[in-house]
């Protein structure tokens, strides 16, 4: 069981339990990892990298069943879905994480899966969160930025701050056609009339030729945000890709992750501080208003307020 660290504590003048915040350990100063070659140099050679390059309380190993293994090439519609076993020790996981940080989550995730682990990001809050993180655990995991080709220039602009302040190099991943090529294909910007095509094609579609060869992915969301994401499990199977997903901030608060972005100095998107509370492309991106809900800004005008990467498998 992954150890919980943090003590109840009551604000004063209140005697009931209080919900406990985010908790997230001091960061390390930073090291980048770069194969093999740099452990010979390490004080202690039997520290793993991930051990090395984080000062948190390392999770409990869990074992993995013997011989079960994820699918080599997980975009094949015929390679079968995992075990019963597998999906039991997963759900399994998932719940011994529940009470751990997001660093335990992000550092067990390294040793589960090593250089088979993956992360997309939009560049968000939350995304921006675990690349923080993940730059005090391993920055050698591949990081990757599905490109649309409809991105704010504001979005693209954080790749280059990630790499002057952690050292990890984001690698923007488009679809095979340009927007223009695109848009002439089907006679006009398709997002205009049909938004779920548009985004199947320029988003979804790269993250399935993404998922090729690797065995599990993290992402950024929150069970705050929607209904849908609502029942994110923190470790568990993701049939639509044919990875294990892994959601280090499922349990997070949009104020637990702003608060992280205040403390620790994390680089943001500009446009949150004009109103957009969530950023996608930019024709179907809006400010919003006060009191509306912070995925308002998406798609507005359309019931559309997923791009398909997030929604549940039984949909």
């Amino acid at each position: 069981m992954i150890p919980h660290l943090a003590a109840e504590s009551t604000p004063p003048g209140e005697t009931g339990p209080q919900a406990e915040p985010l908790r997230m350990e001091p960061l390390p100063p930073l090291r980048i990892y770069r194969g093999p070659e740099d452990d010979a140099d390490d004080a202690e050679p039997t520290t793993s990298p991930a051990q090395a390059m984080t000062n948190t309380v390392p999770a409990t190993p869990i074992a993995s069943p013997s011989g079960l293994g994820l699918p080599a090439h997980p975009l094949a519609k015929s390679v079968p879905a995992p075990t019963e076993e597998y999906l039991a020790y997963l759900k399994e996981v998932s719940a011994q994480l529940e009470t751990a940080t997001p660093q335990e989550i992000i550092q067990w995730a390294v040793e589960e899966y090593g250089r088979k682990l993956t992360m997309a990001t939009a560049f968000g809050p939350e995304g921006m969160t675990i690349i923080h993180m993940l730059a005090g655990i391993d920055r050698t995991i591949p990081v990757f930025n599905l490109d649309t080709g409809y991105q704010f220039q504001e979005t693209l602009d954080l790749k280059t701050r990630v790499l002057a302040k952690y050292g990890i190099d984001i690698e923007l991943r488009g679809p095979e056609t340009t927007v223009e090529e695109y848009e002439k294909l089907h006679g006009a910007p398709l997002y205009k009339t049909n938004p779920d095509q548009c985004c199947y094609d320029r988003k979804l579609k790269t993250l399935e030729k993404s998922a090729v060869g690797m065995y599990a992915w993290m992402s950024g969301i929150r069970r705050d945000q929607s209904p849908d994401r609502a029942r994110a499990p923190i470790v568990g199977w993701d049939k639509k890709f044919g990875l294990v997903k892994i959601s280090p901030l499922a349990n997070s608060t949009k104020k637990d992750i702003w608060k992280l972005i205040t403390d620790h100095d994390i680089p943001y998107n500009p446009l949150h501080d004009q109103g957009y509370t969530s950023i996608g492309c930019w024709p179907c991106t809006r400010a919003v208003s006060f009191g509306e809900d912070e995925r308002a800004g998406r798609w507005s005008g359309f019931a559309k307020k997923e791009c398909g990467l997030h929604t549940s498998d039984d949909k």
